[in-house]
């Protein structure tokens, strides 16, 4: 009997709660992301069709294809199978993809949970109460017992959700997962960039290292010719102490260069998700990898989707929006819902018997009369929220072109800078060649020769530096237009290690 009219109120409840909340409204604002900037491009000046060429190794010119999509590997548009295995190793072992995972379905779950306010909350009930009452409540002289009352039931409480509160709740439930996605997106996109950044940056210290190095070679063979000729009396000694002091000058800039690239290393293995001691990376020279000659250049309008900054932005827009909502119905009345069905009785034996089923139905409205102004101060700081997320979403947006201005000007200018230096640098290993040829005649001293040599030395060095600044800004560009992560194609890529393994 009991579980007959618990059945048919639930069904009434549950009708009753449909139709309300079908009849009901949202209040608060409807999210609506605002619109990217109004420009076909992101410079100033438009762009060259490419850039200018140099005579040296990674002086090719580079083009610009306009309306491309970035590649979503684009760090394998250099030809290089170590910084592939680099970069790859890194998005399935670094402890930053694992973390932002759990961000993600932590914030996958809340969603889910949120869910559940627009169902009834249904709970079992069941006890057994030793009591004894007085005459005054029993009305028995001497009073009733002591005796054990035996209930089972169910319960039933829903709050109409009359003006999209739990709704708005939800909403920006799921707004912090997109958020949370943003966020894995951007990780593996930051991650990406820095291992291809520092791999190149240790190329280049490792080529400046060896290019000093055939220097202090030099010099050293040069300072073993100035002593000899010391001795016989062909040079002076202030000849000498001027080679001794060159090469020592030389010598010196080593070891920053070593610390530097130890540096270097060292943070690669960070990014690698393993510490210094333990990386395995062979070693990258800048001759291994290959200058990206075809660059795509993301129309302005597709940046606001391609960047996870600016998708973490838009997400946390949309929380904030929704949160006015929920602070809004909070002021609103609430209508409760509630049932219950069961059997009390004296014994367990006689549960659910003839007599002892007992039920409920009970509606209950609230209307927040005086809150000591806490619900309008919390409706007004959501709103105050809403407007400086809104504000940091702009912020974001102006950033972001920024950035891809930024790195497609610094690309434009690093082609220019590289040809100026390979013809600096030619220009300088010929007067070093004359110079030497001229010092072996007699028709030079020493200071002429270690001019010479010191010019040369900066102007490789300088060369070196310059075209690992043009593969850097390449690297630049890529991540500045979104690096080509996609929600549904970055997970393949990045197996990090999951929590499969973990205890429960």
């Amino acid at each position: 009997m009991a579980p007959r009219l618990f059945g048919r109120g639930a069904q009434r409840l549950a009708l009753i709660a449909t139709v309300v909340w079908l009849g009901g409204c949202a209040v608060g604002p409807d999210y609506r992301r605002p619109d990217a900037p109004s420009v076909d491009r992101y410079t100033t000046q438009p762009l060259p069709a490419a850039t200018v060429t140099a005579d040296t190794p990674d002086g090719d010119a580079q083009r610009f294809l306009a309306g491309r999509d970035v590649p979503q590997r684009w760090w394998s548009t250099y030809g290089n199978d170590e910084l592939s295995r680099r970069v790859q190793m890194a998005l399935q072992h670094s402890p930053s993809i694992a973390s932002a995972q759990a961000a993600l379905r932590q914030a996958q779950e809340n969603a889910s949970a949120a869910r559940g306010g627009l169902f009834p909350a249904v709970d079992a009930n069941l006890g057994a109460t030793r009591q004894k009452q007085s005459a005054v409540d029993s009305g028995v002289p001497g009073g009733a017992g002591p005796f054990t009352l035996y209930n089972a039931s169910v319960s039933v409480g829903y709050t109409l959700d009359l003006f999209g509160g739990v709704r708005r709740g939800i909403e920006a439930q799921l707004a912090q997962r997109d958020y949370q996605q943003a966020q894995l997106d951007s990780t593996y996109l930051t991650l990406a960039g820095n291992v291809v950044t520092a791999s190149l940056q240790e190329a280049s210290l490792r080529e400046q290292i060896r290019a000093t190095e055939q220097i202090v070679d030099w010099q050293r063979k040069t300072l073993d010719i100035a002593d000899k000729q010391q001795q016989i009396g062909a040079k002076s000694l202030s000849d000498t102490l001027a080679v001794r002091a060159q090469l020592a000058t030389t010598e010196a800039t080593l070891p920053p260069l070593r610390a530097q690239l130890a540096a270097t290393r060292n943070r690669l293995a960070t990014y690698l998700g393993t510490t210094p001691a333990q990386l395995d990376a062979a070693a990258l020279t800048l001759d291994a990898v290959h200058l990206p000659q075809d660059i795509p250049v993301s129309l302005p309008a597709q940046l606001v989707d391609q960047r996870p900054d600016i998708r973490a932005a838009s997400a946390a827009l949309h929380a904030a929006s929704a949160q006015v909502g929920v602070a809004t119905a909070a002021m609103l009345p609430q209508i409760t819902l509630s049932g219950s069905a069961g059997s009390q009785a004296f014994s367990r034996g006689d549960l659910f018997s003839a007599g002892t089923g007992a039920w409920s139905l009970g509606l209950g409205l609230t209307q927040p009369l005086f809150h000591g102004g806490e619900l309008l101060h919390k409706k007004r700081a959501a709103q105050a929220g809403l407007d400086k997320v809104a504000a940091d979403w702009q912020q974001t947006v102006l950033t972001a072109f920024q950035n891809v201005a930024d790195a497609l000007q610094a690309l434009e200018y690093d082609a220019q800078t590289l040809a100026a230096q390979a013809t600096a640098e030619q220009a300088a290993s010929q007067r070093l060649d004359l110079t030497r040829e001229q010092y072996h005649l007699g028709a030079t001293g020493y200071l002429n020769l270690l001019d010479a040599e010191r010019s040369y030395q900066q102007a490789h060095i300088t060369l070196i530096q310059a075209r690992a600044a043009r593969l850097s800004d390449t690297a630049a560009l890529y991540t500045a237009l979104g690096g080509g992560w996609r929600q549904d194609a970055a997970a393949p890529m990045a197996t990090s290690a999951s929590p499969s393994n973990v205890s429960r």
